[in-house]
């Protein structure tokens, strides 16, 4: 076998750069753009420039290009490679009859000009790692492994060069959706959707959602971008006087004296009308009176010193314990001694009805005061805020205003308040009927707010036992006030309406705000061109507008839809004298730095930066990226790139199961957060990449610590729970998020769970299956009885299928303790799971335990070099090609000279070459 040394002597391309396992797709062959019409138009002036430039940077990159590979000698192909290949690959991959859609007798062996450099990588590939020829048939001694190898080696360094002067990269690209989104949020200061109207990206499997290739736009985007934007300034301006608040706020005192009330009301009313029946009449006195002690796993209201308890029954008619509105704020009371008890679980809330009064913008304040139960348990209960209306008995809509649950770790007789802020405009469904009707009247026109106790998330899918150990929560008094404005005008209208001397002068104000809000739009300042041209149409557009603010705000939408707001423009931001010709300028790697980190523009500090030329400076960069870490806006990027690079969008689809074993609400929300909250982890604390493999800690919550039988974990908040030495959980290759989506929905899946790890982790995708291969026939009583990695070894006898199945298998079995949610079993269908497995290599894999150990002692720089070259293409907005390469090469090898750092990962890559450069 090939000697570690030689094995590790260039990294793997085919892990670099996957081939696509078809003759009708050739490597990096450029793709055709599909801008509409109307963007070319209105990019027409800046690619007229850029064009003349590119294409003397070209022509100067490639004529020293191919002085620096003059020297290449394609006959050592044909005298001592060819021949190797001959006795020892072409009597499988050759001719009619070939394994895995691949000729070696066919291959081009220029690896600079010719078609078939995708198969080469993979031959690289494959000689490298030992895994061709097969055992079984190998002719081929080291000695000649180390010839093919190095000559590869060499003409692919060739080709990288020559790549990398052709200056062939792309980053002319529109913002995505999520990108365009959070750069209205970061522009217009407020944290609202704005991006719900547009297409979701289409981007391939094996690219993450900002690759610059698949980012197209059609004439119809173009028009929805500019009404996006006009509603987008519409919401966030406001006009007049600060708006009367209106509030809502009741003691759960009051709430019980009026239910109590209503309900001795109802008994006196119950007697004089049964007196004449009496069987009628005491079964409805003992109907009301069990509404006053109402049993302890309702939601209810209890007076404690006399501790009665009347039962919460509400509907859309029953408006007696409605929070009554007021144009004037009260002061909070002190803490009472009568408390609206709320249980777990969705079926038990506390409803309090607000009438017709609600306004249509602005912020809702709801503030609560509340406290877990008395002799609660070691579990932290969560309050969730839902909005809804029942217009008629028939009809209701309620929707979840909560985006996080809030955990009330309060104590008993101990309480504290409670805060959301809901901005109205965000909720899409509102009562249609809201003062048109009188309450009482047939439709209602009332809405209300829900308080409900999600525990640990527990719901009508939990089991009635689950949420008998969940603690209840005591409120005492409810409050809503709204529209709530801390200030007038608020910030984001003074985003756009700035402060000045001129605002009483409508041109030069206009010039004022047009210039500045260019300048954060755009990521530059505007040149007097670009002002003159808006000038002239806020000009155009004042004499049919009704005031000076309708007019501005259609000037700025039509700066929101430019290309230059949408798109990310190569070489339009100004360059600096010294910068070379392939280098990007100091705002474009401000623009590329916030994109990365951020998900959006950059703001003032790294424009101020840019424009101050500091960029280039390493150290100011290192410190900007702390920054930057630190501030809320990075949760985007932990989200986004691992929801991408782990492919987790197939969670996305799954639903809540019922059953004791099923996949309820809250399970499923915790292990789509799992591996996001893992990254974020050791982004913190700069924990080694290897941690993603095995480690010996999790980062869980409550209700993931439960489904992995780990006690004594309360809370909804993920935290490090440390594992003990044996231990069948640690790293990526274990949650159960992961385990699930590469399930069948009944079991474990093998080949998926081998595709996955190989692709993502590994960066080394196996080719797509041939046609036409035969399914598993589970209607063979033979077959049915088989464990998984029976059948699966049973398929993979066909000859159709072996050489992919070689190849992909012996991963997923390992994976075989972990049933189809990701739990731990010992049996399956009463057999011992047998999960060892055998590599192409003749490794042996043991299990879990033996996967990781062989990734992180025969695998470890493929996977950390797999793991920059993802994080790297996510940070170009681009797929890697031959010209990245060496850059990769660079930036791993400061990689481990930190122990693999995560966050020393995102350092290196920021200050690489690759990173600034075009």
């Amino acid at each position: 076998m090939i000697t570690p040394d030689v094995a590790t002597f260039l990294p793997s391309p085919a892990t670099m750069f996957p081939p696509r396992f078809t003759a009708q797709r050739r490597y990096n062959r450029p793709r055709r753009r599909r801008c509409s019409c109307v963007i070319v138009l209105l990019c027409l002036g800046f690619a007229a420039q850029s064009s003349v430039f590119a294409q003397v940077v070209v022509k100067d990159k490639a004529q020293s290009a191919n002085e620096a590979v003059a020297d290449r000698r394609p006959q050592r192909y044909e005298k001592s490679i060819k021949p190797l290949l001959r006795q020892t690959c072409f009597d499988c991959h050759s001719g009619d009859s070939v394994d895995g859609n691949f000729r070696a007798d066919q291959l081009d062996p220029d690896l600079v000009d010719g078609e078939d450099v995708a198969w080469w990588l993979e031959v690289y590939s494959v000689l490298s790692k030992g895994e061709m020829p097969p055992p079984e048939s190998s002719e081929l001694t080291d000695a000649q492994r180390i010839r093919i190898v190095d000559w590869l080696s060499t003409e692919i360094q060739a080709a990288e060069k020559l790549r990398k002067a052709s200056g062939n990269h792309s980053s002319f690209r529109r913002l995505t959706r999520y990108e365009y989104n959070y750069a209205f949020q970061d522009l217009l200061g407020v944290p609202w959707t704005f991006a719900g109207d547009l297409p979701a990206e289409a981007s391939e499997d094996d690219a993450f959602e900002n690759n610059a290739e698949s980012l197209h736009m059609s004439v119809k985007q173009v028009e929805t971008y500019h009404q996006l934007a006009l509603r987008a300034l519409r919401r966030i301006t406001v006009r007049g006087d600060r708006p009367p608040v209106v509030h809502w706020a009741i003691p759960m005192k009051d709430a019980f004296g009026r239910e109590k009330k209503r309900l001795e009301r109802d008994i006196e009313s119950a007697q004089k009308k049964f007196e004449d029946m009496p069987d009628k009449l005491t079964e409805q006195i003992e109907r009301l009176n069990k509404k006053f002690q109402a049993p302890a796993d309702r939601s209810h209201y209890l007076e404690l010193s006399t501790g009665v308890r009347v039962e919460v029954d509400w509907d859309y008619r029953k408006a007696s314990y409605a929070l009554k509105h007021s144009d004037t704020h009260k002061a909070m009371p002190e803490l009472g001694s009568h408390f609206a008890i709320v249980q777990p679980g969705s079926r038990q809330s506390l409803t309090v009805e607000l009438g017709d009064r609600l306004p249509d913008e602005g912020t809702m304040r709801v503030r609560v005061r509340a406290s877990r139960a008395k002799d609660a348990s070691e579990r932290i209960p969560s309050l969730q805020v839902h909005f809804g209306f029942q217009a008629t008995d028939q009809g209701r809509s309620i929707k979840r205003l909560s985006q996080q649950d809030i955990p009330v770790e309060a104590s008993y007789g101990q309480p504290e308040i409670y805060q959301w802020n809901i901005p109205l405009s965000e909720i899409e469904h509102r009562n249609t009927y809201r003062g048109e009707f009188e309450l009482g009247d047939q439709p209602s026109p009332s809405e209300y707010i829900r308080f409900t106790n999600s525990a640990v998330g527990h719901d009508e899918a939990e089991t009635a036992a689950a949420e008998a150990e969940s603690p209840a929560i005591l409120i005492d008094y409810v409050e809503v006030a709204a529209p709530v404005y801390d200030e007038w005008p608020p910030r984001s209208h003074r985003s756009v309406f700035i402060e000045s001397e001129n605002s009483h002068d409508e041109s030069a104000y206009a010039q004022e705000i047009i210039s500045a809000f260019m300048s954060r739009a755009w990521r530059r300042s505007p040149t007097t061109r670009d002002i003159d041209r808006k000038l002239q149409l806020f000009q155009r557009l004042r004499t049919s507008s009704k005031d000076f603010q309708e007019a501005v705000v259609e000037v700025l939408a039509t700066i929101l839809a430019s290309p230059k707001f949408l798109y990310v423009l190569p070489g339009e931001q100004g360059a600096q004298p010294d910068q070379q010709k392939d280098q990007l300028s100091q705002n474009e790697v401000a623009t590329r730095l916030s994109l990365f980190l951020w998900c959006s523009l950059p703001d003032e500090t790294l424009l101020k930066l840019a424009s101050a030329g500091r960029l280039s400076d390493h150290e100011v960069l290192r410190q900007q990226v702390d920054r930057m870490l630190s501030d809320p806006r990075a949760t985007r990027f932990t989200k986004h790139f691992v929801g991408q690079w782990l492919k987790m969008q197939p969670l996305e689809f799954l639903s809540p199961t019922r059953g004791d074993d099923g996949l309820d609400s809250a399970l499923l929300e915790s292990i789509k957060q799992e591996p996001i909250a893992l990254f974020a982890d050791m982004l913190r604390n700069d924990s080694s990449a290897l941690n993603f493999i095995d480690a010996d800690y999790l980062v869980v919550n409550e209700r993931l610590a439960k489904h992995y039988g780990i006690p004594g974990i309360p809370g909804n908040h993920f935290r490090r729970v440390s594992l003990p030495a044996e231990r069948n959980r640690g790293g990526l290759l274990t949650q159960a998020g992961l385990l699930t989506m590469n399930s069948d929905g009944e079991d474990s899946h093998p080949v998926k769970r081998g595709v996955w790890l190989l692709t993502n982790l590994l960066n080394d995708p196996p080719p797509p299956p041939p046609p036409a291969v035969p399914e598993i026939d589970l209607s063979d009583p033979a077959i049915a009885k088989m464990t998984l990695k029976e059948r699966v070894d049973d398929h993979r006898n066909h000859a159709a299928c072996m050489s992919c199945h070689q190849k992909i298998d012996p991963w997923g079995i390992a994976f075989e303790n972990y049933d189809a949610l990701g739990r731990w079993r010992d049996e399956i269908n009463g057999k011992i799971v047998d999960a060892t497995s055998v590599l192409p290599n003749e490794d042996k894999l043991d299990g879990m335990k033996g996967l990781k150990e062989h990734l992180i002692r025969q695998r470890h720089e493929q996977f950390v070099k797999a793991t920059i070259e993802k994080m790297a293409s996510f940070a170009l907005g681009r797929q890697l090609d031959f010209g990245d390469r060496a850059g990769i090469r660079e930036i791993a090898g400061r990689v481990r000279e930190s122990d693999d750092g995560i966050k020393t990962m995102v350092m290196c890559l920021v200050t690489s070459d690759l990173f600034q450069t075009k």
